[in-house]
């Protein structure tokens, strides 16, 4: 039989294992490991880079817990050594020596017997953390068009471009059919502001709205200016008054822009198409032949050169800037998610993209001291993420993945997000390896500040991808207890469905309230009400505690408390874990705080069922589908 998880060497980027979490440049930091009392470690080596070179850090021994009833089945011993933070982004790993020679390497994405390459060493970024109000968030994503109509959206034409659409009228979804861009529902932000009460019931503290520019199309991503709001969606005026009856609630509004294109109708495209010689011209990247490149292919999304001084004063550098405008009065936006950020700046032997980065972030925090900026990555995010550009990512691969793998119903029609074959069905141990990967890839810091994102206007609903209410509560579960901040694509609450993007943008059906999935709109506030109770579930690390095909278990560990939680998609029988190794440490020298009698907390199917300690061994116990959590 494997050991157990919890008996696994340890360590994370949260409060309890690195002190300061945000270095100064220069600083060292203090670096704490866990081990178990029974693998007998002697010794234990930071290993860092200074500069690029290998550069060994002896750790101490600093506390030994064996004060449970089965010492050799629990306790841990807890280690610490300092890291200098020499570089901007210090990367490190831990070397442990163990009897008759034995060399073990642990890093974020495990142990390991072998030499292995740095891509998975943690970090620490001694750039300036991002604002708090990012990580403690539960997002929510508004597509304008289909979320709901004020009263004076019956006043507006029809533009000659659109298919008009009743709200009730079924969405045209498939990319062959030309209409798919162009149905028009109508949505407008009048009508956003009026159903804010429905969107702060669910303990949502960040909206978030894609494109409000005008474009010819119903995405807005192909914007005609930046200059005002589309008045399809109200004008500028409108947004003012969202912008208002957000903050007035205690909640922030993220908007959305495209750094990386405009759309053919833009002004500043139709000036360049005009005007070859003009110096508008270098702000698009046209070929020699006066023909452009666009987004994929898309002759209405000419891309963006931001190698050109012009294009960046106008778009992203300065007070005067699109970044920098919209965050002021009367908009007062708090920052921005930006779309395709994974190619803005990239283009062949081009790569502008982190410089791009830094300046949005420079940009925008100019204006708002705590602006957020949230980059669309939907791959490997790694090389964007390294502390003075983009706070995050929508973390597709880091989370969506590895829970759609888990969770999928084999007969779902949901489509894959970009990929020519359907989700494939995994078990458990293989998803938590993918997620401590790419925690590993991203670095502590940039996962939870990044979006754990089970579905958005780009992907199939998660309703529909895992087939049933039960099985959609577990992905909320997973949600709103890992690392990350949770982005619910409005409609998630209520049981919306959708096989693709463009299905998912189905209107929202605010008359029909029989519809509604009421039991799982309450999970949702449920979960968003205990993740605000429970630093845990913000700033706590995450531990592996078992995992197999049906069942994840594991810790959120923080010093005001720990949260444990168990996520299962079919039913299971009761699972013993080492009480001792759940511990939380004491390293002021008091005595370790044992695991006692952990009260439920929340439970997405049922009654949480008390956890049961005897002889050493917490059993989680038997039940399922569902998610559970626990206070420690």
């Amino acid at each position: 039989m494997d050991a157990p998880l919890l008996h696994e060497p340890h360590h994370d980027g949260s409060a309890l294992y690195l002190d300061p979490e945000t270095p100064a440049p220069g600083w060292p930091v203090r670096v704490r490991l866990r081990t178990w009392v029974g693998d007998e470690v002697e010794a234990v080596w930071l290993r860092t880079t200074y500069d690029a070179e290998p550069v060994f850090h002896r750790c101490a021994e600093i506390t030994r817990d064996e004060t449970g009833d089965a010492p050799a089945e629990g306790g841990s011993v807890w280690w610490e050594g300092e890291l200098p933070v020499h570089n901007p982004v210090t990367h490190y790993r831990f070397l442990l020596a163990g009897p008759g020679g034995t060399q073990r390497w642990l890093t974020a994405a495990g142990v390991v017997e072998h030499d292995t390459p740095d891509a998975f060493d943690f970090r620490v970024s001694s750039h300036a953390a991002p604002p708090e109000w990012g990580r403690e968030a539960v997002v929510y994503q508004v597509f304008p068009d289909r979320f709901a109509r004020s009263a004076a959206a019956n006043e507006r034409e029809t533009p000659p471009w659109a298919v008009p659409a009743a709200w009730d009228d079924e969405v045209v979804f498939e990319g062959s059919d030309p209409r798919t861009p162009l149905q028009l529902f109508g949505g407008d932000l009048d009508g956003v502001t009026e159903h804010l009460d429905h969107v702060a019931a669910l303990g949502v503290s960040v909206l978030y709205t894609t494109p409000v520019f005008p474009g010819e199309s119903n995405h807005r991503y192909n914007a005609s200016t930046f200059d005002g709001v589309d008045p399809l969606l109200g004008g500028d005026e409108a947004y003012a008054r969202l912008s208002g009856a957000v903050h007035e609630r205690g909640l922030r509004l993220l908007g959305d822009l495209t750094t990386n294109h405009t759309g053919d109708t833009h002004e500043w495209f139709r000036a360049a198409l005009a005007d070859p010689e003009g110096p508008g011209r270098g702000w698009y990247c046209f070929r020699a032949d006066g023909s452009y490149e666009c987004w994929m292919g898309h002759h209405t999304l000419p891309k963006l050169d931001h190698t050109d001084p012009g294009l960046r004063e106008a778009m992203t550098e300065g007070p005067d800037s699109v970044v920098a405008r919209w965050l002021r009065p009367p908009y007062d936006v708090d920052g921005w998610r930006i779309d395709v950020a994974n190619m803005t700046g990239r283009l062949g032997a081009t790569d502008v993209a982190h410089d791009v980065a830094r300046t949005v972030r420079a940009t925008a925090q100019a204006q708002r001291p705590d602006a957020l900026v949230i980059g669309e990555h939907n791959h490997d995010a790694s090389t964007d993420l390294d502390g003075d550009g983009w706070h995050g990512t929508m973390n597709y691969s880091g989370f969506s993945w590895p829970v759609w793998s888990w969770l999928r119903d084999e007969a779902s029609p949901a489509r894959a997000f970009g990929r020519p074959l359907p989700v494939p069905r995994r078990g458990g141990a293989l998803v938590a390896r993918t997620m401590r990967e790419w925690t590993a890839r991203h670095g502590w810091r940039a996962t939870t500040w990044s979006w754990n994102i089970l579905g958005s206007h780009d992907s199939a609903r998660i309703r529909t991808l895992v087939g049933s209410p039960e099985q959609h509560r577990v992905a909320a579960g997973l949600q709103f207890t890992l690392p990350g901040v949770p982005m619910l694509f409005a409609g998630d609450e209520i049981g919306l469905e959708g096989v693709n993007g463009e299905d998912a943008r189905r209107p929202m059906p605010w008359g029909s309230p029989a519809t509604w999935d009421r039991q799982t709109m309450g999970t949702y506030a449920a979960l968003a009400r205990v993740r605000a109770e429970h630093p845990a579930l913000v700033r706590g690390g995450l531990r592996w505690a078992h995992a197999d095909d049906d069942t994840l278990i594991y810790v959120r560990e923080h010093p005001a408390g720990s949260v444990l939680v168990c996520a299962r998609r079919a039913p299971g029988e009761a699972i013993s874990l080492p009480a001792a190794a759940l511990a939380l440490p004491a390293l002021d020298g008091a005595p370790a705080r044992p695991v006692g009698d952990p009260a439920p907390l929340l439970a997405t199917e049922g009654a949480p069922a008390p956890l049961v300690v005897r002889d050493g061994e917490l059993e989680v116990p038997a039940g399922g589908p569902g998610v559970t959590l626990w206070r420690l």
